[in-house]
């Protein structure tokens, strides 16, 4: 709304042209779905595409939908095919083949906010991190990464420890038996955001024993979203850090 003020009374917004897109709020029905409009009103960043379930046809034409009133647009757990069809309404959309998102960027870009750091346990793990990462990046903050730390090898995460220690909000990506989250919120200030992952022997039950552990870890200061929520965790410590 507030975005629609100023550039009518800038000139760069007509009457009509604002009258428009305040048509179609608070939503705007496809018939398959209803998209919020408002949503970067609420929270400060547009509505996120959920690829899972949804068709290439259906996921391009929610993310054209949302790109013609917001300059971002994020879809996650999506393939080739989802990005081949969003591109074809989309051009200047782009996809991550590892964290499997595909991003549109349309805004001015802004100073990053530094602060957010993204820490994975394995490599198996990169995906979800990156997912987290590319997300708060989007949401214009600076983030660092450090790959394969897991409890496994110490020597790694106390390597990386100077760093963690200078964070803001930290990531702690971790499948198997979900141990870094707890260890890394034992070493620093920064409140830790734990992200299970389904990475795992049998027994892990793809990624629930991880989500236990990180849920009954003794450290103070973590909070813990679902399994292989990258996004979540990445707009969590987006708004801590904002």
């Amino acid at each position: 709304m507030q975005e629609i003020l100023l550039g009518v009374k800038s000139g760069e917004t007509s009457i009509q042209e604002a009258l428009a897109q305040l048509a179609c709020f608070p939503y705007e029905e496809l018939g398959f779905a209803k998209i919020d409009h408002h949503r970067t009103l609420r929270r400060g960043f547009p509505e996120v595409i959920f690829g899972p379930g949804k068709t290439p046809e259906q996921v391009a034409a929610i993310a054209e939908t949302l790109a013609s009133n917001s300059k971002k647009v994020l879809v996650t757990k999506v393939g080739p095919a989802h990005f081949e069809a969003v591109q074809q309404r989309l051009p200047d959309a782009r996809y991550d083949s590892v964290a499997h998102v595909i991003i549109v960027n349309r805004a001015k870009k802004a100073k990053p906010r530094p602060g957010i750091i993204v820490v994975c346990g394995g490599t198996a793990d990169i995906p979800v991190a990156e997912e987290a990462a590319l997300t708060a990046e989007l949401m214009d903050n600076a983030v660092e990464r450090s790959w394969d730390i897991g409890v496994a090898g110490m020597h790694r995460l106390l390597s990386t420890l100077p760093r963690l220690r200078e964070a803001k909000v930290i990531v702690a990506v971790a499948g198997m038996e979900g141990a870094l989250p707890s260890v890394v919120s034992g070493l620093v200030a920064a409140p830790v955001i734990a992200v299970p992952t389904s990475v795992g022997y049998g027994a892990s039950f793809g990624g629930l024993a991880a989500l236990l552990a990180m849920l009954n870890n003794c450290a103070s200061g973590v909070s813990v979203v679902n399994i292989d929520n990258g996004f979540g965790a990445g707009y969590l410590a987006a708004l801590i850090n904002r």
